[in-house]
Formats: structure tokens, sequence, C-alpha cells
């Protein structure tokens, strides 16, 4: 099934702690998922960042907003247990709990505040809702969910930029490109390797480390429609005449299924990179856009509180 919103979470997470027993927020994690009857593939499936578990991120934030609704209690680092009035509430066979049922609480409703007064809505699109009301996700999610739509639209632009840039600059583009990913050694020197050759479907050469060791043969167009299998087959056949091993078609555009095939299943090492994946690596390296804000994502420093 699928895994549960951490509003969903709150009350099978609520019962599991009503043993009174001290909890971890691990057992917690394995409780829900099991009252879910959560797959292997689903207990691990991760944020978009990749550094934690959807599920145990939302069980995380189900006890946090428990524990600030007073339901839960801290009892040592890392670890819970239902409250009184916890207790109180599950004797009550509750149907469900959510952030609407916990705004009945005054210190959640406090808490909420704290939370929104230190909101600037005009730094996020309403999708990173803080308070998080009437929303399915937990603040990473929604922090990376606008993160994405951010990343997605800029891309949207700079690719926009790029179809309408010269060939010329298109080519300086690729270069600079290039060498920001660590590949040609000075700009100079790969500069003058690109657009020389011009012959038998190569754009150009760039070095593959600064020492020149192995050489990378470059086919770089802007087009409109979907790059087909004849143009891979012609600039494959143009490395075997060179005795390359290692080539990069860019394009502005997208590459047919046979053309993707075909590269793959070629001895020679060919990428393809397409316009939304050029877009993408020129925000990764910073090429033809700049930062423009950054913010921290902290938490708790749990060494610096062991007190010896």
């Amino acid at each position: 099934m699928p895994i549960p919103t951490y509003q969903e979470a709150m009350l099978p997470l609520l019962k599991f702690a009503g043993d009174q027993q001290e909890h971890s927020l691990s057992d917690a994690t394995k409780a829900v998922s099991d009252a879910f009857r959560l797959t292997e593939s689903e207990r691990n499936e991760l944020l978009q960042s990749g550094r934690k578990p959807i599920i145990a991120d939302r069980v995380g934030w189900a006890r946090t907003y428990l524990g600030q609704a007073g339901l839960l209690q801290s009892t040592r680092r890392g670890f819970f247990r239902i409250s009184d009035r916890g207790l109180s509430l599950l004797s009550t066979n509750p149907i469900s709990i959510d952030d609407r049922y916990l705004r009945r609480y005054p210190e959640f409703v406090e808490f909420l505040s704290r939370k929104t007064r230190k909101r600037k809505t005009d730094e996020l699109p309403t999708t990173a809702n803080e308070t998080n009301i009437e929303n399915e996700n937990t603040p990473e999610e929604a922090l990376e969910s606008s993160f994405q739509v951010i990343r997605n639209r800029l891309a949207s632009e700079v690719l926009e930029q790029v179809k309408s840039c010269s060939p010329n600059f298109f080519e300086r583009l690729v270069v600079d490109l290039l060498v920001a990913m660590g590949y040609g050694g000075m700009r100079e020197a790969a500069g003058q390797a690109v657009g020389q050759s011009g012959d038998g479907g190569i754009d150009g050469i760039i070095k593959e480390d600064q020492l020149g060791l192995d050489v990378i043969y470059l086919q770089a167009k802007r087009w409109e429609g979907n790059v087909s299998r004849p143009e891979i087959q012609k600039f494959a056949g143009a490395l075997q005449g060179k005795r390359a091993k290692k080539g990069v078609f860019i394009t502005t555009s997208d590459f047919t299924k046979e053309a993707r095939e075909f590269a793959a299943g070629i001895d020679n090492k060919l990428i393809l990179i397409d316009g939304l994946e050029l877009a993408e690596y020129m925000i990764d390296f910073n090429v033809g856009t700049s930062t423009v804000n950054t913010y921290e994502i902290k938490r708790i420093d749990s060494d610096y509180f062991i007190e010896e």
C-alpha cells in the first residue's frame, strides 16, 4: 500500500506508544511500517535528497507534532514515551489524528504560530506551507518539492536561452561546461581544441584530463527535432575512423529510442546528452547560472549533548 503521510502515521504511532514503554524512533518507524504493511521497497524508498527513508522522515515528524501537542514526551536522546494526555486521548478511541485535530491543544497552536511568524511568505512557493495544514508532506518533503519546482523552471529557462544563442556561442558554451566538469585542462587549451576538425561528423576534440592522456570527440548540435539513429551512426563511424574510444553527442533537443539503443550497444563509449540534461549540467556546474540564495538545513549535534 502507499507510504502513509506523516498525519496518517500519527494515530498508529500513538497506539504503538500506548504500552507506556520507552521507544526509539527506529522502533517506531518499524512499527508504523508494519501497521501499514509496507513492502521492503516502500520501507527503503528515499527522499529526493537520497539521504533518508521517506517513512522514517514521516514518522519522525509525526512524533514531533504529537510531542508539540503534549501527547508524547521525550525521555532521553532519541527516545520517547506516551504522556498522560496521550493515554487520555487513546482512551477515547479516536478514528484518526491529524494537524487539525491537534489544534485543540494550546501548545500545538503556539508551536504553529511560532513557525508562521518566522516564515517569509515571499521566499518560497505556496506549496512549501510550513504549517502543513491540509498538506500531506513533511517540511523536508515540502522544501525538496519546492526546490525541485524552482530547479525545473530554471532548467526550462536555461534551455530556452541555449536554443536562442548562435552556433558559435553554443560551441563556447559546450567548452565552458566540459571545463567546469573537469575536462580539457585550462579553458584556453580546451577552446583551441574544439571546432577545428569539423570532419566526418566530428565538431571538436577536448582533452579528457589536464595532461591529455586521452581525448574525447564531440558533436554539438542545436536541433529542434529529435536526433535519430542515422546521425548517431554517422558520429560513431567518425569515431572509428579516428580510432577514438570516447565520444559525446550533445543536442538541444532529444534522441529517439533507436538512437539511444544504438549508442548503448556499440563498443565505443558514446554519451548522449539531450537538452534537458544539458540544462541540468549547466545548473549543477554554474555555467550560465548563479546562486541567488542558500538555505542551510541543520540538525541537532547529538555528540555535543553527551555528558561525560
